[in-house]
């Protein structure tokens, strides 16, 4: 049995290296689209829900309900787009588009307030989208809250009662995101979806273009052994996959503001072993693929299932134990947990070592399926 040579892997790493200099595509591919993806999704995937298009349709007006419409416009949420004259106007815009939410207040509303009166104001939702009718009903639901209760202690300070205790209260604290905005937790989440898609494409036409090309005869008359050939093939992206993480973890940090709380050198080893990973992915790819369209089609038959499964847009937590399993066959699940605890909560290997585990466990199956599916013969 040959043993492994460095001579005759040094001589893949110089060809394939050479190779992508002439390919240009590739190389911008590698270099340019990591860039423009984080810009592209990084503004545009956001959960969170603000400025709300709201109509009002107020029957009372009385300086009470405008200061009820005044207290939802002063929020984030609601923006009042629209005063209207009845029910059937705020229907119809709802129904167009042109407004998610609608505030009704009844004619009543000031009387039953002077007179101490349970009086209920209406908000209309468009439910289309579970987000923001969510966010609204909520958010609609503390705003009359703490108006109800700021009109409760009102009356109590007329009748001389002094000021409303109420019998329970929640004092909370926000850990690793106090702010909660969503891009916090969602670019850890794009740097790692973004590498993953970019490295597995770039190899997963490795071998296929070999044998488009008619360069894999020259390579079957050669003694080179399997695991050289795979080595050799993913050295050269995984320096370019490196440099390419690097420069979109310097973007995420600096000009999308968030910082990496733990261990960058942590950080760097794990996302070399994460690179290391989904090439290896991309070239098991290449070797079950005949043409580079077919490739293609197998990659991104693999990259939706991973936004799934890997707890990118969903909480794995909510998925059905099945499909909680599935997302365990993809790697970028390990490696979000791994970004997103570095990233927000600054931990280290002592609380990434399963996640750690797991994403050896899959590089090393990956590595023994290519080398064993790799056959030097033509088909």
């Amino acid at each position: 049995m040959k043993h492994f040579s460095w001579s005759r892997y040094r001589s893949i790493v110089k060809k394939e290296a050479i190779q992508i200099r002439r390919d240009r595509a590739s190389l911008g591919i590698a270099l340019v689209m990591p860039i423009m993806l984080l810009f592209l999704f990084g503004y545009a995937v956001n959960t969170d829900v603000e400025h709300i298009a709201t109509g009002v349709w107020d029957q009372s007006h009385s300086a009470d309900s405008r200061e009820l419409a005044q207290n939802l416009a002063n929020t984030n949420i609601f923006a009042i787009a629209t005063y209207v004259q009845s029910d059937d106007e705020l229907e119809q815009l709802i129904d167009q588009g042109k407004i998610d939410a609608g505030l009704v207040i009844p004619a009543d509303f000031a009387t039953k307030r002077d007179r101490n009166e349970p009086v209920a104001v209406q908000l209309l939702v468009n439910g289309s989208d579970p987000n923001i009718a969510r966010t609204a009903v909520s958010n609609a639901q503390l705003i009359v809250q703490n108006k109800a209760i700021s009109i409760q202690e009102a009356n109590m300070q007329k009748q001389g009662m002094g000021k409303l205790e109420l019998p329970l209260s929640l004092e909370s604290r926000v850990l690793f995101n106090p702010n909660m905005e969503s891009i916090v937790f969602n670019i850890p989440g794009l740097i790692g979806l973004i590498m993953q898609n970019v490295t597995m494409i770039l190899t997963a036409f490795s071998l296929v273009r070999e044998k488009e090309r008619g360069t894999m005869e020259q390579l079957i008359v050669t003694p080179i052994r399997p695991l050289e050939l795979l080595l050799g093939k993913i050295t050269p992206y995984v320096a370019i996959g490196l440099f390419s993480f690097c420069i979109v973890l310097f973007l995420g940090t600096y000009w999308f503001g968030v910082p990496v709380k733990g261990s960058i050198l942590l950080l760097v080893l794990l996302s070399l072993l994460f690179l290391i990973t989904t090439l290896v992915l991309g070239i098991f790819i290449s070797t079950i693929a005949k043409t580079q369209l077919q490739a293609m089609q197998v990659a991104f038959a693999f990259i939706l299932p991973s936004v799934l499964l890997s707890g990118f847009m969903f909480p794995r937590d909510t998925m059905p134990l099945v499909i909680q399993w599935l997302g365990g066959l993809v790697p970028l699940t390990y490696f979000l947990e791994i970004l997103r605890g570095i990233f927000l909560k600054g931990v280290d290997l002592s609380a990434l070592w399963l996640d750690t585990l797991g994403m050896t466990a899959f590089c090393v199956v990956m590595i023994v399926i290519a080398m064993l599916r790799f056959r030097k013969q033509i088909d």
